[in-house]
Order: C-alpha cells, then sequence, then structure tokens
C-alpha cells in the first residue's frame, strides 16, 4: 500500500487559510486534523529539546509524521566533517518523536562538492542513529553524477526532488522507492504560489507511489493553500 503526505515546511496557520482548519487548540494541532505530514525547518537553525519534540508528538493523530531538517552546524557548518557529537545530541532530540519521526532531511549547502568517502562516513553514522527514512537535498553538480547517484543508493538516502531545482544538469534519477519533494516556490523561491496545471502534474507524479510533498514557499502564505489545493487533486 502507498501513502502519500502532504504538508508544509512549518505548521503557521494564516488568516487567508485559517476557515480550512477549524477547531480548537494549537497551531499544530488544528494543522494536523487536515493535513498528514510537516517538516521542522527550525531544527535546521536552532535544538529542541527533548520535552518540545515530545509535546509536538502528543500534539498530532496516530498517522500523523514529522520530517526533520539537519541542523545546519552539520551541512553547512562542518560540512559533514567530526560531526559526531553534534549527530548525537540532534539525534537525542530528534528520536523523541519516536514513531511519529517519518524522515530526516539533509539539506547541503550549494558550494558542497561530493567527497565519497566524507559522505559514506557521514551516511553510515546518520543511519546508525536513525531508523526512520533519510532524505538529501543536495545542491552542487557532483552530488547528481554516477558516483553521488551509487553511493546515495548504497545508503537507502532519497534524492529529494527540489523547484526549483538546484544543481541537478539535467533529468531526475531517483535513488529508492521513496519519492520526496520540496517545492520552494517558483519564479520567486519561497513567495510565488503555484499554478493549478503545475499542481496537477504533481498529482499525477505522485499516483502511486510512497511520497511526501512539502511546500516551503511559506514567505507569503502560499504554501498552505498549495498543500490544500494537491490534497485534493490526490484524494
Amino acid at each position: 500500500m502507498t501513502y502519500t503526505r502532504i504538508g508544509c515546511a512549518g505548521w503557521s496557520i494564516g488568516r487567508d487559510t485559517a476557515a480550512a482548519f477549524p477547531g480548537d487548540g494549537s497551531h499544530l494541532e488544528r494543522y494536523a486534523r487536515v493535513l498528514n505530514a510537516v517538516e521542522i525547518n527550525s531544527s535546521f537553525y536552532k535544538p529542541h529539546q527533548p520535552a518540545t519534540y515530545a509535546r509536538w508528538a502528543d500534539s498530532v493523530p496516530d498517522d500523523f509524521r514529522f520530517a526533520v531538517k539537519l541542523p545546519r552546524s552539520i551541512s553547512h557548518d562542518q560540512r559533514l566533517v567530526d560531526i559526531e557529537a553534534l549527530l548525537a545530541a540532534f539525534a537525542d532530540q530528534a528520536n523523541t518523536l519516536a514513531g511519529k519521526l517519518g524522515c530526516i532531511l539533509v539539506q547541503l549547502p550549494p558550494s558542497l562538492q561530493l567527497d565519497t568517502a566524507v559522505a559514506d562516513r557521514f551516511f553510515t553514522t546518520l543511519r546508525q542513529r536513525f531508523d526512520c527514512a533519510l532524505a538529501c537535498e543536495a545542491r552542487h553538480a557532483s552530488w547528481f553524477a554516477h558516483a553521488g547517484t551509487a553511493l546515495l543508493r548504497q545508503h537507502g538516502i532519497t534524492r529529494v526532488i527540489a523547484d526549483p531545482p538546484a544543481g541537478s544538469p539535467g533529468e531526475f534519477v531517483p535513488t529508492t522507492d521513496l519519492v520526496y519533494a520540496r517545492l520552494h516556490g517558483s519564479p520567486r523561491m519561497y513567495y510565488s504560489s503555484y499554478a493549478d496545471d503545475y499542481l496537477d502534474q504533481v498529482a499525477a507524479y505522485l499516483g502511486g507511489r510512497d511520497a511526501w510533498c512539502i511546500f516551503d514557499n511559506t514567505a507569503s502564505g502560499a504554501a498552505l493553500a498549495n498543500a490544500l489545493d494537491l490534497q485534493r487533486k490526490t484524494a
């Protein structure tokens, strides 16, 4: 059985979409009654206490799942090198989500070229810390050549489909059976809403696949409306 998860990078509910998320409770509680997934981006910038993750897990239905973004201290500052202590701390925090942790998202800086030895050690350590899905949004062209594809496949890491794409030189090559799409907004990243015909194409692509589709065009509030539209198209 395949499962499509649709959500946003964060669960803030704006005035324009509030009517679609009725009832009492926190924004997360209201959001999770309607959508079945969310991406926690704030973990990229700062750590959250295990008790915070536990509270979030308790706020959502049993079939809801969180994706959690790897801290930038690991991906950008350390560039995947000498990260064992940082990763251990992050795992202690995020794993408090328990069964509601659906995916760890690794977003790499555009300047980070593939070093297969470094990446192999990192993904081995990451896999030891987490038993959920792992997804990687690499943004340097070297990650999309044969060596990068082979490495991701070897470790069972899902290559993220991003819009707009960064680094990818051509046709998207998947690395696992799972789809993880991050739609950042186009033409203006983080702001632009997606047109209806584009969402039709996304719905058709997701059909019959185990998939996550996360809208990251949150700056203008477009993400929630797009997620609701895509949910209707995939129902």
